[in-house]
Formats: C-alpha cells, structure tokens, sequence
C-alpha cells in the first residue's frame, strides 16, 4: 500500500487530494500507467507527463524512479515563483 498525493489541478482534475493504492508498479512510470487505466479523470490529469512533477517519499525525482520501499509518492505541477 503506497499512499498516492496529488496537489493543484492534478488534485482538481482527479478530485482527490490524496489516496492510498494498492500496486504492483515497480517505478513511478508504472504506477501512472495504472492510474491512467483507472478511470477518465487519471488518463486526463496524467496525460502530459512534461506538465507534471513527482516526489517519492518527499524527495524529487524522476519518472522512471523505482517505488521498491517507497511509501508516498506526490504529483504537482512544475513550481514557478520568483
């Protein structure tokens, strides 16, 4: 069981802000490929990988970073600022 965060309009566009999955991903890559296959709202709030960022246990990585130990994984939207 992995818990699932989502922030900005990934939260809006899934409805949830956070979630706890059961999964058998063994990389980020493949857990949003399962999100995707969930339901409409995933594949729409996943389907443009660039526009999004990822953490696993609060720490930014990548797509293809693996999920072995991993307890939470986050979805945002690249951060702006100045």
């Amino acid at each position: 069981m992995i818990d699932v965060l989502y922030f900005a309009w990934v939260r809006e566009r899934i409805g949830l802000p956070k979630e706890q999955i059961e999964t058998n991903a063994t990389t980020v890559a493949e857990l949003v490929d399962e999100l995707r296959q969930r339901e409409e709202r995933y594949a729409l709030a996943f389907s443009d990988l660039r526009a999004l960022r990822v953490a696993v246990d609060q720490e930014l990585t990548e797509f293809d970073a693996p999920l072995a130990g991993a307890r939470e994984v986050a979805f945002f939207p690249p951060m702006t600022g100045g």
